[in-house]
């Protein structure tokens, strides 16, 4: 039995970390959001509509910006920005289509904690953030399992 191992270059290794550090910050950014804000739905607390769209904006975002910062940056020094590779494929197009998706929930809460603040009870900007966040999550689960496994 043999066993080969791949070696990467130094050079690398900060731009993955980059790109995997920002990744998972995102994911823990999201799943803080859409636990604070489903938690919120069910019993109104305007606290929690707040920290849901605070760990968007504070937390999700910047993580998204770094993330995709890095995942350019390796994809660059390992040569793959023209590569038809499924997984990068997978990695690239739920990144793109996710921030569009991030800051659209981002915008949603934003507008419950305003309504939050006259009304009493949760409102649909904060379920339907809520939903978008969980969206989420499951498309970067996706994307984590396609640069994980690399399907062909």
């Amino acid at each position: 039995m043999s066993l080969l191992a791949t070696i990467r270059p130094d050079a690398w290794n900060f731009p993955l970390l980059l790109h995997v550090l920002g990744a998972m910050l995102m994911v823990g950014a999201l799943v803080l959001a859409a636990s604070a804000l489903i938690v919120a739905w069910r019993d109104g607390n305007a606290a929690l509509v707040r920290t849901g769209f605070r760990s968007l904006l504070i937390g999700a975002l910047p993580a998204w910006v770094l993330m995709r910062a890095g995942a350019a940056w390796i994809a660059d020094k390992e040569h793959l920005t023209d590569s038809k590779a499924s997984w990068i494929g997978i990695g690239f197009t739920t990144a793109d289509l996710g921030l569009v998706v991030l800051l659209l929930a981002t915008v949603l809460g934003w507008l419950a904690v305003r309504r939050g603040a006259r009304a009493a009870g949760p409102s649909g900007f904060s379920r339907f953030s809520a939903g978008l966040a969980s969206a989420l999550i499951i498309g970067y689960g996706i994307a984590i399992w396609a640069m994980t496994t690399k399907p062909t």
